[in-house]
């Protein structure tokens, strides 16, 4: 990989979730000088309880960034993972990747490529000059200048909003009375966002899993879990109970969710179900000791999100500035941590793209990447559109992208797609 020495662009991207460090690394690699700005202690933001790769149109969207020349994040979640190629109701073919390892994999490869990481620096300022953003200030007072900026900042919390659209502070990852509620940088520069809404109208959604400390279920229980990746645990009609409406994650909407407890083996014990009554788990068989991971308060409720959507274009451009993109939840009601990977990927490079005065790109739309960007701002643009969550993995877009002729699960058929899109690569190489 060649990296400019010279005049380097630099590029600051606020938030260090899955959309911020795809966003870092495409940057290095088309030639900036990157950093990331978290306002936690850790990186991966809600990846830090994720855990689910590659699963239904996942797959097809993983090897298309492979084959674009940026699928570093998806490799090192491939090495990582505990169980590859397993199935539960409703996804195939998907890949656990440990939530324990992936972290720190990401952060010293991230280091690896020269780029800077700074923890505990929640922005809170804006220098602005008609439209152009100057720098960023945290909360210290510290001011970090760049050419040019990346909003990754999502768009779940800060607490006032789990507090009045779901079931108050469920004390998720992301930590807000530690370290402070999500700041918008789209927001400080003085942008109008958007908000997703339920079907029902309400707004916001809640996170769609919690995680169970693996040790507090039963023997038998966890002999599943790590020989197999999968639980399913069949529900007594009276133990039931329906979450399903209140997710984000709509490709886990279904009946088997709402029926059986499932579980998979990220490391924790990944419960499929935004949360559950902690008297009424444990009154199921196995899990008399049950306790929470994430969050604390599983048994209450999960964090809410979808707050505060840019408006973007489909080069992921925020539109009212000048120099700043988004990439993530930020981008739009795109769900799981392979569309943030994604959508972080092409901010990445166009953000260099644009502070070096180069023709800016979208992922052409015969790619199921570049289709989902695009059909994702269309949707939004419509008032249904924007009670809806979309996801390579099920639901509403895994189903358009049957229907389209995108879905693959043959690596060497989609890296021929995208080369005849004339994409190979693309990200690969400085500019």
């Amino acid at each position: 990989m060649k990296i400019r020495r010279m005049n380097m662009t630099k590029v600051i991207i606020v938030g260090g979730g899955w959309a911020g460090c795809a966003a870092a690394i495409s940057a290095r690699k088309a030639g900036a000088e990157v950093t990331v700005l978290e306002r936690t202690d850790m990186l991966l933001g809600t990846g830090l309880v994720g855990g689910i790769m590659r699963n239904n149109g996942r797959y097809t969207a993983t090897e298309e960034i492979i084959a674009m020349g940026c699928g570093d994040l998806f490799e090192i979640c491939d090495r990582s993972s505990r169980h590859t190629n397993i199935e539960f109701p409703g996804h195939k073919h998907a890949n656990l990747y440990d939530v324990g390892k992936t972290p720190g994999e990401v952060m010293r490869h991230m280091e690896g490529m020269g780029i800077k990481i700074f923890f505990n620096m929640r922005i809170s300022g804006i220098s602005i000059d008609n439209g152009r953003i100057l720098g960023v200030q945290d909360s210290e007072g510290n001011m970090f200048e760049g050419d040019v900026f990346i909003d990754a900042t999502g768009t779940a919390g800060p607490m006032n909003n789990c507090i009045k659209y779901g079931n108050g502070c469920a004390m998720c990852i992301l930590r807000c009375p530690s370290f402070g509620g999500r700041v918008s940088l789209t927001g400080l520069a003085g942008i109008k966002e958007s908000m997703g809404a339920k079907p029902d109208g309400s707004i916001g959604a809640m996170s769609g899993s919690c995680k169970l400390y693996k040790e507090s279920l039963s023997e038998e229980i966890q002999k599943d879990l790590n020989e197999k990746g999968v639980a399913v645990i069949p529900l007594p009609m009276e133990l039931v109970e329906d979450h399903l409406g209140v997710k984000a994650c709509q490709q886990y909407a279904l009946p088997e969710f709402r029926d059986n407890i499932v579980l998979l083996d990220t490391g924790h014990a990944k419960l499929m179900t935004p949360y559950y009554n902690l008297e009424t788990l444990r009154k199921i068989p196995g899990f008399e000791n049950a306790r929470f991971e994430d969050p604390y308060a599983g048994g209450k409720g999960n964090s809410m999100r979808y707050f505060a959507m840019a408006p973007r274009d489909n080069h992921l451009k925020v539109e009212g500035a000048e120099n700043l993109f988004c990439g993530g939840e930020k981008a739009g009601l795109l769900v799981g941590h392979t569309e943030a990977i994604v959508t972080g990927t092409l901010a990445g490079n166009n953000s260099v793209r644009y502070a070096l005065d180069m023709e800016l790109i979208s992922i052409p739309e015969k790619l199921a990447t570049g289709d989902a960007i695009a059909y994702v701002k269309e949707r939004m643009s419509k008032p249904e559109g924007m009670t809806k969550k979309y996801t390579f993995s099920g639901s509403v877009y895994f189903e358009r992208m049957k229907e389209l002729g995108l879905y693959s699960t043959d690596a060497a058929e989609v890296s021929k797609r995208v080369e005849q899109c004339g994409m190979k690569d693309i990200f690969a190489n400085a500019l």
